[in-house]
């Protein structure tokens, strides 16, 4: 089994801004919702962290080791990151809508984001099949691991949500990976 889990809240999620790749801490109530999802997944073979202090934070709420695999970093918003997303210029919103090559001024597409982790997904999909194997990670490259496991594209990242410290189940079959659950919670911030 495959369990992502996003990273709790932070001070910039909470005042709706983008993180992307600004590296921020938890805030108190972060770090309530990483040791219930802790709980709430219980027990794990492997646990693999981003590099981003919010994801190790989560992921230390487990209390076992864990590897840092730089393929679950966020998406970088590049020159939008901090920036309220009420601010973004909608004609950009547009374009990341209709252009998933699409990347701000010193960012990251959809694409290339969703490329890293769809290998990284495949890297994992073998041990998967007959352990725990939990990732912590962030929004988009959740969205991207769903949208690999549902063989869709990455556009599917519009029509979805997950909430903070939320829990995402793909279970590995002969066949294919098979989505089980999707934004699981246990508390909500």
């Amino acid at each position: 089994m495959l369990i992502l889990v996003r990273h709790g809240r932070t001070a910039l999620n909470a005042t709706g801004r983008l993180q992307g790749r600004l590296d921020e801490p938890l805030d108190d109530v972060g770090i309530l919702q990483a040791k219930a999802a802790a709980e709430r997944v219980g027990l794990v073979d492997e646990l693999v962290a981003s590099p981003l202090v919010r994801a190790r934070q989560t992921a230390d709420a487990f209390g076992v080791p864990y590897t840092i695999d730089e393929r679950w970093i966020e998406l970088s918003y590049g020159v939008y990151e901090g920036t309220p997303v009420g601010d973004v210029p909608s004609e950009v919103w547009q374009r990341w809508r209709e252009d998933p090559e699409f990347a701000p001024a010193g960012g990251e597409s959809l694409t290339t984001m969703d490329a890293r982790v769809r290998a990284a997904c495949a890297d994992m999909e073998e041990q998967a099949r007959d352990r725990i194997v939990v990732v912590v990670s962030h929004v988009s490259p959740i969205k991207a691991a769903v949208g690999w496991a549902l063989d869709t594209g990455v556009q599917v990242a519009w029509r979805t949500h997950l909430s903070h410290a939320s829990i995402c189940r793909i279970d590995m079959r002969r066949n294919g990976p098979i989505l089980l659950t999707f934004n699981e919670t246990s508390l909500e911030g």
